[in-house]
């Protein structure tokens, strides 16, 4: 088909068949843009701190970038910096930034709220940590840490040694005074969590009900907030990162962490990993969001209808098989700390033959065993009862949350970072992203049972690969300088599809062996923030059930 044929597509502006056009896109923002620099994923243009709103209108609705995945706040000496990393859901190979720096003594820029419904807990995180304030912001307060919090952790004059004085109010009873609605008696607030299993970790929901239906519900998160950004800044590239990934997602996705650790690191250091090493990494990440999913349904039953003797603990059964293949694999059962930058910590485990059959046994137990699962849960009439049409999340507001994994793709947003953004040896195999178009909270357990499926070809195909390598050709690693020290001012943005959505991470050098700034973007970060979406107008065992179904933790929630 010519250039000039009129049935062609219009394609949205700043991209060409070969990619995007950087040039036309700086055409586009036109006065908006003050500065140009270039990231290790994508070009990245400046623009004046209250011209934020009208720059990314022009590029979501001209150019395409429909998807918001993180947010970064840095301090330098001279001035403070936010980054909004942009993507396409369509193509998230087509990414660019856009940098808005504001000056030290008043760091305030326009808020990209409403631009991006996911930049409002992004930016609060900003504010809450490095200390930027966002203008037109709808709630900008401390989202991780207290409200008396003194100081911001993550700016340059910060004092860890000052004491952090609570005051008498914080001690006091919340419910000392009516906690009915002046305005509206009939409203009625009610706590749910911290503690309590259904919040998954400690997660507290502050909910306003209206009758026997949420009103409101506001997520007060940070009970686990260790930052994990700051410990990742103090460690070296090479060696004193890679344990801390376990450490977000720390129910079993640990290899899914480290290895978002890895591609950024790897790609920022110019590392080429080996092809036998992408095959171990990508069985054992498979196993990895095998074991993920399948805790996902025992808990979400378990919240639903109370079910722990069966399904529950079904689920944890099959789960522990999984465990039991990755702690011959690394030696440990949740904290693997196994990848290494440029390949694996070691081989597969000898003899060989016994370690592909236990994995083999494993996968052909799975059907069957899947089967009895949508025999127990999916046809059941009381789950489909409590999930079929509740926590409806529509396909576009998902998009503007910035919703990823699972929770996306079973509001039929076809977005999956395997298959997008190729990594590791996924482009190599077959199989099939997983889309459900329920949009509802039956849709998302359909999506990671499925996933399931996907993951167990997956590890088929390199099993036969690894059976089959030629003994002189396992290459576990690359050679990789003991000290890393990427060029001062290299910045990057990159990610993988975790078990629970988008995983990613920026990283900024300063030419030492330590790490500039280190941000990590959480999927489950991004996906919680949906819940009000999902649960208003509903009861309150609705709300369970969508709090349940996205599967999030609170470790990587807070990090």
């Amino acid at each position: 088909m010519s250039l000039e044929d009129p049935t062609r597509p219009e394609l949205p502006v700043g991209e060409t068949e070969d990619g995007l056009d950087y040039d036309a896109i700086e055409a586009l923002l036109g006065e908006h843009v003050i500065g140009r620099e270039s990231h290790v994923n994508a070009e990245a243009f400046i623009v004046r701190p209250d011209e934020v709103q009208a720059a990314l209108e022009l590029l979501r609705d001209e150019a395409g970038f429909d998807h918001c995945s993180c947010v970064t706040a840095q301090e330098y000496e001279d001035r403070y910096e936010s980054i909004y990393h942009l993507k396409k859901y369509d193509d998230p190979t087509q990414e660019v930034s856009v940098v808005v720096p504001t000056a030290t003594d008043a760091p305030v820029s326009e808020s990209a709220a409403s631009v991006y419904r996911t930049a409002d807990w992004h930016e609060r995180e900003a504010y809450d940590l490095v200390g930027i304030e966002y203008e037109d912001h709808p709630n900008l307060e401390r989202i991780l840490l207290p409200e008396t919090w003194q100081g911001h952790p993550l700016s340059l004059d910060y004092d860890q040694e000052k004491p952090q004085v609570v005051p008498f109010r914080e001690h006091a009873n919340p419910l000392e005074e009516d906690h009915r609605s002046e305005a509206d008696p009939d409203t009625m607030f009610l706590n749910i969590g911290p503690h309590h299993p259904a919040t998954h970790g400690v997660l507290h929901l502050k909910t306003t009900l209206d009758g026997e239906q949420v009103a409101d519900v506001e997520s007060d998160i940070g009970y686990l907030h260790r930052c994990e950004e700051q410990i990742c800044q103090n460690g070296t590239y090479r060696h004193q990162i890679m344990p801390y990934p376990d450490r977000w997602d720390y129910i079993s996705a640990g290899i899914l962490n480290e290895w978002a650790y890895a591609r950024a690191a790897e790609d920022m250091a110019d590392i080429e990993v080996p092809e036998y090493a992408q095959v171990i990494r990508t069985m054992s990440a498979e196993l990895c969001r095998i074991a993920s999913h399948m805790l996902a349904l025992g808990t979400f039953a378990l919240d639903v209808y109370g079910d722990f003797t069966a399904i529950f603990m079904y689920a944890t059964r099959d789960r522990e098989v999984v465990q039991n293949i990755l702690e011959d694999l690394t030696g440990q059962r949740l904290m693997f700390n196994y990848l290494r930058l440029g390949g694996v910590a070691w081989d597969l485990p000898e003899p060989r033959e016994e370690f592909f059959e236990t994995i083999r046994d494993f996968l052909e137990d799975l059907p069957e065993k899947l089967e009895e699962y949508h025999d127990l849960v999916t046809s059941n009439e009381i789950f489909q009862m409590r999930c079929v049409n509740t926590g409806v999340l529509e396909p576009e507001v998902a998009k503007t949350y910035g919703a990823t994994g699972p929770v996306a793709r079973g509001s039929g947003v076809d977005y999956d970072l395997r298959r997008d953004d190729p990594y590791g040896y996924y482009d190599q195999l077959d199989w099939d992203v997983v889309t459900e178009d329920g949009c509802d909270n039956y849709a998302r357990v359909l999506v990671r049972l499925q996933e399931v499926e996907e993951s167990a070809k997956i590890i088929d195909q390199c099993v036969d690969l690894l059976e089959d390598w030629p003994e002189e050709d396992r290459t576990i690693q690359s050679n990789v300088p003991r000290t890393l020290k990427p060029d001062p001012d290299t910045e990057i943005y990159r990610a993988v599809e975790g078990a629970k959505g988008e995983l990613g991470i920026y990283m900024r050098s300063d030419g030492t062996e330590t790490p500039a700034r280190f941000k990590i973007r959480s999927p489950c970060f991004s996906n919680l923030q949906t819940l009000p979406e999902m649960s208003q107008g509903e009861y309150i065992p609705d709300l369970i059930a969508s709090l349940g179904s996205l599967d999030i933790v609170l470790g990587e929630v807070d990090r």
